[in-house]
């Protein structure tokens, strides 16, 4: 069985490779729907990934990467979801993963389809998958795939739900980013980095993300004329930027997340609420991240978790993945931070 796919895929690849992107396409269709009515998915997986590889790996011309979006789009809808194949950490499972991402990998930036397909592998990871907000790795290819393109928005929303590697990829971004900016804006570009961890209750990334950016402020040839104070306790030493007031916010909200004191949360409120208010719109992330991590109650919304990242990015609310039935009615859950954050 396997020498016949390879042989049908081989067959196919050549009148790929020979411009008969529209005759392939719709036989590559014809033999997957073969295979997926006799419950064979593993061999239609097989049919449409090499397919659908070659079709995008031709380009635009005549439709080419059209089709190959078309046959991806049907390997996640008609084999992978009809399968009911799980996100696993077994070797298939990671075989199966990494099937789709190095698919993802082939869309042409300008194909309409890569949209869907993204979509589709999500919800495909959301459903089969532990979280709902889909699979963490997907979303990290996905994120990486759009901040190599620019795309700095798009980045945001899937390093957000992504990897620990996904940290430094976003503090990264943000920092080149900010480099386009004036120098007293690098506090509003690391809480870019540091917020979404914390309003997914990611301590750690939002930490590995403060550090990351730090870091390259501080290596930078701007950064080395920066003004630097140090400032040590029994419990931590922390770098205070006089010239950069949301930068030094930053640090001691997520020094203050480690105390878990209300009243110290207040405070840090108080202190830096004119510096708040000139970056605006930061109002509903504070108050999200106060009751997530300090137990301060806020008044609830339809949803506000997801509300309030889709203001934080920039986008409209509610787009991010929502949560599972009947979490809405549930009171969200205090996060502790670890007793250690050792971040190398």
């Amino acid at each position: 069985m396997t020498s016949r796919i390879d042989k049908t895929i081989a067959r196919q690849q050549e009148k790929i490779a020979a411009g008969a992107y529209y005759e392939s396409h719709q036989q590559l269709r014809v033999i997957a729907a073969r295979y997926i009515k006799q419950s064979n998915y593993d061999a239609a997986a097989n049919i449409l990934s090499g397919g659908a590889k070659a079709l995008l790996q031709a380009g635009a011309q005549q439709g080419a990467s059209a089709s190959g979006g078309d046959l991806a789009i049907m390997l996640v809808l008609e084999v992978y979801n009809k399968a009911e194949w799980e996100v696993a950490d077994d070797e298939t499972g990671k075989e199966r993963k990494q099937r789709l991402i190095e698919l993802l990998q082939e869309f042409p930036p300008e194909e309409p389809t890569r949209k869907r397909y993204i979509n589709e592998i999500i919800s495909w990871s959301s459903k089969f998958g532990d979280l709902e907000r889909g699979d963490p790795e997907l979303h990290h290819a996905i994120g990486s795939i759009h901040a190599q393109e620019n795309e700095p928005y798009d980045a945001e929303r899937h390093f957000a739900f992504g990897t620990v590697e996904s940290a430094e990829a976003l503090a990264c971004l943000e920092y080149n980013w900010y480099t386009y900016d004036a120098m007293h804006t690098a506090g509003i570009y690391c809480c870019r980095a540091v917020f979404p961890y914390l309003l997914t209750g990611n301590i750690l990334n939002a930490n590995k993300a403060f550090l990351v950016f730090t870091r390259r402020l501080s290596t930078s040839e701007s950064g080395s004329a920066l003004s630097v104070q140090e400032v040590s306790s029994k419990q931590n030493d922390v770098r205070m930027y006089p010239s950069l007031p949301l930068l030094n916010f930053t640090n001691l909200l997520l020094l203050a997340i480690q105390r878990g004191t209300p009243d110290l949360f207040r405070q840090l409120l108080k202190q830096y609420e004119p510096h708040i208010k000139e970056a605006g719109g930061w109002d509903h992330a504070l108050a999200h991240i106060g009751e997530l991590y300090f137990g301060i109650k806020i008044p609830k919304q339809s949803n506000p978790l997801m509300d309030m990242m889709g203001m934080f990015f920039g986008g409209p609310p509610g787009q991010s993945n929502q949560p599972k039935s009947g979490e809405q009615s549930k009171a969200p859950k205090r996060v502790e931070a670890p007793p250690s954050l050792d971040l190398d």
